[in-house]
Parts: structure tokens; C-alpha cells; sequence
């Protein structure tokens, strides 16, 4: 085959490796065996419950395989398409199979990421909360062009965004801000984005308009229901109540309304401040609580496996996971993966899911890279 279409096949090679990698094939076809046997007991709806349960683990596990045997057939059938039309010297029956397999290998890496997230809590609703570094206003800013990019990046999937907490800055941009993103696999895509967000750019602050670097931190964890069970000592809590910050109504700038809560045993601190009622921005920050210590198991549990350490680290050099810089030159470059983009404003406009499938692919893959950050 040409070059061009045996690179297209290559990519959708590596896509069905990784893919059988993940499920473990043999097991997944067995599993799905046991699966369906239990949908056909009738026993198994009298708990409406484990049912549900049942049912969402079998679809997955049935798209998972259905989708991954389909692009096998295509590859196949499409390469003995290549072949044949170049053996008989018909290049536009050529042509028209290499731009399928190149249609074939978009559509492979997008099956590979909707199988990669079939974690525990992947499917979940999330939040996102994001903390400016030191280094006063710049910071600041950055971390308020971050809340932006991650609200974009939830729109353009046709998600939901609400702003739970939010501490403007003394001059510009933010402190903090937690995000609520609503829908379909939230959390799945977006904890790949937990960690330290490097920026460097000439400063709009800066009368000389010298180059700064800014650093901001990123922390995501998933929303969690009322069937999951988290163990909370409330001797464990600290509860305070402050008046809001911000924008706000008359009532909301005036009374402790807002509630923030500390774990004490882990130091996690949650807090609200959305709502005019006190009680419920208590019951969001209990929530957001919850959600915390959930995602601290799940990553506890991911590094027992992995033997790495997934918890958070300090805002600043040498902890990046991604650097974006905009002056002397446009790029956006992850330290995890080296995926990169040479188109900065399209990334803090949400252009996010090429970096958030590449670090997905890593973690299945457990391949690591060296990779130099940018200057």
C-alpha cells in the first residue's frame, strides 16, 4: 500500500491493540457471556437495582466489543480493497479507499476513547476546581482563562456548566472557583486534566511588557450519588460560615450564607457559596465533601496499581503537567503524553478532547515518555 494509507492503517492498529489491551479481550467475551445469562434469569428483576446495574455494565461492555470487531471487519475489508485496485492499476479506487481508512482511523480513535472510559465513577457528572499559584494578579488571570477554557471545552460536548464556589481576585481574575460540569462521562474526561497548568506570555499587567510565567493548579473529581457510600465522622468536620464573595444579590453579600467545611483527618477543604440559603450551600459543600474523599479512594487505588503517586502537588515549576505559551511563539505541549498544539487560542477556547484522549490512551498503555518542557 502507499505510505499514506498504510499510516492510516497503522493508526487504527494501534487503536484495536490498545482497545483489546484494555478489555482484556478473552475476559470481556466471557463477562459479556455471564452478562447476558443473568439478563435472562428473571430473578435478577426482582432488585430493580442490581439490574440497572447489570444492564449499564452489559451495554458498555456490548459497545465496547461491537465497536472494536466493526473497525477489525472495515480495516480488513477496506486494505483488500487498496490492494486489489493497485494490483489491477485503478488509482481512484485507490484513492477512494485510502480516504476511508482515513475516515475509519477518526472514527477508530474515537471508539477507543468512549471504551477507555468505563471506570468506576468515569461515567459521573464532575467537578472541577481550579486554584490560582502564587504570584498575585498574573496567576490570578490564569486561572480565570482556565475556568473559562473548561467551560467552553463542557459546552462544545453539549454539557452543563454551574459555578459552585468563586473568590475573585484582589485586581483581576480569580483565586478560586469550582465548576459543576453535568453530563454524559464528565468526570471520565476531565480527571485526566487534575494537576498543575503552566502559562507563559507577555504579561497584559506589565507596563515594560516583559515574558511572565504563570502557574494555577487543577483538581477534578467526580459527583457521586446517594447508592455509593462514603463514611463521614462529622467529629471529622470543621464548619465555618462567611459572607459571600462576588457578584450577588443584596441578601447574598450580607449574611454568613456561605459554608465551607474541612476534613480534618485529610485537610480537604470544601466550600459554597451559590445559594442564598445557608443550609444548601452547607448540603453542596457536604456533597462536594463526599465527592473529595471518593476520588481521594479512587486514586489511592489507581496508584497502588500503577505504583505512582496521584495526589495533588505544589503550584509551581516542575509539577506541570501542560504548558501553554502564547509569546515568543503559539503552543500548547503535555509533559505526560508530549501530545502538542500549535494552536494555543483554539485550546483556551476548549479545544481539549486530542490532550484528554491522549492521556487516557497513557494511562491504559502505562507508557512513559520523556518529554522536555517549553521554554
Amino acid at each position: 500500500m502507499r505510505a499514506e494509507a498504510q499510516a492510516h492503517a497503522d493508526t487504527i492498529n494501534e487503536a484495536l491493540a490498545l482497545l483489546r489491551r484494555f478489555l482484556d479481550w478473552d475476559r470481556a467475551l466471557r463477562r459479556l457471556d455471564e452478562l447476558n445469562a443473568r439478563v435472562e434469569d428473571q430473578a435478577l428483576w426482582n432488585n430493580p437495582k442490581a439490574a440497572q446495574e447489570v444492564m449499564r455494565e452489559r451495554r458498555r461492555l456490548d459497545e465496547a466489543i461491537t465497536a472494536t470487531r466493526a473497525i477489525e471487519r472495515d480495516l480488513n475489508d477496506t486494505v483488500e480493497l487498496i490492494e486489489l485496485a493497485e494490483a489491477e492499476g485503478d488509482q481512484e479506487m485507490a484513492a477512494d479507499g485510502t480516504a476511508a481508512l482515513a475516515e475509519l482511523a477518526t472514527r477508530a480513535q474515537a471508539d477507543k476513547v468512549k471504551a477507555l472510559l468505563a471506570g468506576e465513577a468515569d461515567a459521573n457528572d464532575s467537578y472541577i476546581e481550579i486554584n490560582a499559584g502564587a504570584g498575585g494578579t498574573e496567576s490570578q488571570d490564569w486561572a480565570e482563562m482556565l475556568q473559562r477554557m473548561y467551560t467552553r471545552w463542557a459546552e462544545r460536548r453539549g454539557m452543563k456548566v454551574e459555578l459552585i464556589d468563586y473568590h475573585a481576585g484582589e485586581q483581576a481574575g480569580i483565586k478560586s472557583a469550582t465548576l459543576l460540569v453535568k453530563g454524559e462521562n464528565a468526570y471520565g474526561y476531565a480527571k485526566v486534566e487534575s494537576g498543575v497548568h503552566r502559562l507563559v506570555r507577555i504579561s497584559p499587567y506589565d507596563s515594560s511588557a516583559r515574558r511572565h510565567t504563570s502557574f494555577s493548579s487543577v483538581w477534578v473529581y467526580p459527583v457521586i450519588d446517594d447508592n455509593i457510600e462514603v463514611e463521614i465522622n462529622e467529629s471529622d468536620l470543621r464548619i465555618d460560615t462567611y459572607r459571600a464573595s462576588g457578584a450577588g444579590g443584596q441578601h447574598i453579600n450580607t449574611t454568613d450564607s456561605a459554608v465551607r467545611i474541612t476534613h480534618l483527618p485529610t485537610g480537604i477543604v470544601v466550600q459554597c457559596q451559590n445559594q442564598r440559603s445557608q443550609h444548601k450551600n452547607k448540603a453542596e459543600a457536604y456533597n462536594q465533601l463526599r465527592a473529595r474523599l471518593y476520588e481521594r479512594e479512587l486514586a489511592e487505588r489507581e496508584a497502588a496499581a500503577n505504583a505512582e503517586n496521584a495526589t495533588k502537588t505544589d503550584i509551581g515549576w516542575g509539577h506541570q503537567i501542560r504548558s501553554y505559551v502564547l509569546q515568543p511563539y503559539q503552543l500548547v505541549k503535555d509533559l505526560r503524553t508530549g501530545h502538542t498544539s500549535t494552536s494555543p487560542g483554539d485550546v483556551l477556547d476548549g479545544d481539549l478532547d486530542d490532550f484528554m484522549a491522549a492521556a487516557l490512551s497513557q494511562r491504559v498503555s502505562g507508557e512513559t515518555v520523556e518529554v522536555e518542557d517549553v521554554d
